[in-house]
């Protein structure tokens, strides 16, 4: 039986599964299996383009009546609640019986429902033979209203991307500092400041920089943006993320990517980089050192592959 305070769950395609998992140990300290993770971290939900539910548990048994049982001596009153049934992997149940089960749990609960706006939200889910029941936090899904950005760029890294890396970057810390090196159109500053993150942007090209500008004016966010070649910033962050410039990397391009990643090494201690070869020399080179990494790859026929490295500057 798992004594944990909260299981999360986690909803990916295939081609991001590696990524979830790097997200994973960055944040819990250990990979989600199955797409189910315990742990006694209380983690926002909305941080992660991956995390579905949370569940702050309360009563785990063995089986659904012995759940039902212990829920009904919990004496739970609650005007105004909701219950629903998370299904995980390797729960069978078909709808209607989930219906029946999740029946007897309102059944359980005093006070009126209110399925419309619950003050309140428990859930039911079985994993690994075991019951479990708890206050469900769901994922909220208000960030994916930036598709409708009125700027975007071909290049730019998706939105579940973005989302990540802030997470990752962040180690889920809201407290931090964040710097987005090479901003582009501002996807990764969208997704840092609806989910509460304090971050800046910097791009040397202007144009993409009054993009930003007008992307986060759109959803009325306010975040720094400096119009600048990163090497000309003087100021300090906790973490900087990188989205590298993607080319056919050509000698200067080479030599781009190098002076990106040592000028932003010089502003924070930990930087996450995004890029389309192996860089590993840059990074190096500018004092950082990989603590981990994954690769990320596109959807549909295309073999680009973006891989993620999460750095941080080398001790004394």
């Amino acid at each position: 039986m798992h004594n944990h305070l909260y299981l999360y769950s986690f909803n990916y395609d295939y081609h991001n599964e590696d990524l979830c998992k790097l997200e994973s140990r960055v944040i819990f300290g250990e990979e989600e299996k199955e797409k189910v993770l315990f742990s006694n971290l209380k983690v926002d939900p909305l941080i992660s383009p991956f995390i579905k539910n949370r569940i702050e548990l309360s009563i785990p048994t063995d089986t659904y009546h012995e759940l039902i049982k212990k829920i009904e001596n919990e004496n739970i009153h609650a005007e105004g609640f909701k219950a629903e049934y998370v299904i995980l992997e390797g729960d069978l149940a078909d709808y209607a019986e989930r219906r029946v089960k999740l029946k007897g749990v309102g059944y359980s609960i005093n006070g009126e429902p209110n399925f419309e706006n619950p003050s309140i939200t428990y859930s039911i889910c079985t994993y690994a033979n075991k019951w479990y029941f708890g206050i469900l936090t769901k994922h909220n899904s208000e960030w994916l209203k930036h598709k409708k950005k009125p700027y975007s760029f071909s290049n730019s890294i998706g939105m579940d991307i973005a989302k990540s890396l802030v997470c990752i970057a962040s180690q889920g810390n809201k407290s931090v500092k964040l710097l987005d090196a090479c901003c582009g159109v501002g996807t990764i500053m969208l997704e840092a400041t609806i989910s509460g993150f304090e971050i800046e942007g910097c791009d040397i090209n202007s144009k993409r920089t009054n993009q930003t500008i007008k992307n986060l004016e759109h959803y009325i966010y306010k975040a720094k943006v400096h119009c600048s070649d990163i090497k000309d910033l003087n100021k300090k962050f906790d973490v900087a993320i990188i989205d590298l410039p993607y080319n056919l990397y050509s000698l200067s391009d080479e030599l781009t990517t190098s002076n990106i990643v040592e000028s932003t090494a010089k502003l924070a201690d930990r930087v996450v980089i995004v890029s389309t070869t192996d860089i590993k020399t840059d990074i190096v080179n500018s004092g950082l050192k990989v603590q981990d990494f994954c690769t990320v790859g596109k959807r549909g026929k295309s073999k680009f592959e973006r891989k993620i490295w999460v750095c941080e500057k080398e001790s004394n």
